[in-house]
């Protein structure tokens, strides 16, 4: 198995988490800095044509790409321990919750947007930073909402037990808190069940900041 992989990109911290959970170790983990356009060389290119992280090659079929897509393989392939509910409603619920961090904010702040922000749109820093801390909070704010008001919410984001839901909203609160500096005073069941997550080695573990390549801290 070889993961490809950058320690600053959100997408790729999910991967990470469900591999730990999984316990499974790849066999080659390839950077590819997008901080200095790894993503548009050739080489790249060859392996996802979106230029996007993360992929995954896992044996002779075809390389995966799209992190919820890579997370249902893992967890169809490797179903121990599962990291979906069994009930269709419980997966719709958790899937829903994923997505909102995974497909409606996080790509409105990926370096793709920043760089057409600032390259074609013109926008100074203060701009884009306003930019990413608006579109990053809305998002919070969205699972905020299920959260804080529907009973399947329980010490994680569905019940008592980690699922797509809690990989996916933890890596939207480090873009909040980490990158972006937002105000995450008005998300509190959302702060609470990350503070959960990271409670956990294999959320700990796959931190951006503990990751090769990632800036001392």
């Amino acid at each position: 198995m070889k993961f490809y992989s950058f320690w600053r990109s959100l997408a790729a911290f999910r991967v990470r988490i469900a591999l730990n959970i999984k316990n499974i170790v790849p066999d080659e983990i390839v950077t590819v800095d997008l901080m200095k356009g790894d993503q548009r060389q050739d080489a790249y290119k060859k392996v996802n044509p979106q230029m996007l992280l993360p992929a995954l090659v896992d044996g002779d079929g075809p390389i995966l790409f799209q992190s919820i897509a890579i997370m249902e393989y893992l967890d169809e392939t490797h179903p121990q321990p599962p990291i979906l509910p069994k009930d269709p409603r419980g997966r719709a619920r958790v899937r829903g919750l994923a997505l909102i961090a995974a497909a409606d904010s996080h790509p409105l702040v990926t370096p793709r947007i920043r760089a057409y922000l600032e390259m074609v749109m013109k926008q100074d820093e203060p701009s884009r930073n306003k930019w990413l801390q608006h579109w990053t909070l809305k998002g919070l704010e969205a699972i905020e909402s299920h959260l804080k008001n529907e009973k399947e919410t329980g010490k994680f984001c569905h019940g008592d037990t980690v699922t797509f839901a809690d990989i996916c909203m933890s890596g939207q609160v480090i873009g909040a808190t980490g990158y972006f500096k937002c105000d995450v005073s008005g998300v509190p069941t959302v702060m609470r069940i990350y503070d959960e997550c990271m409670k956990i080695d294999a959320f700990s573990r796959a931190h951006p900041l503990k990751q090769a390549g990632a800036p001392a801290h």
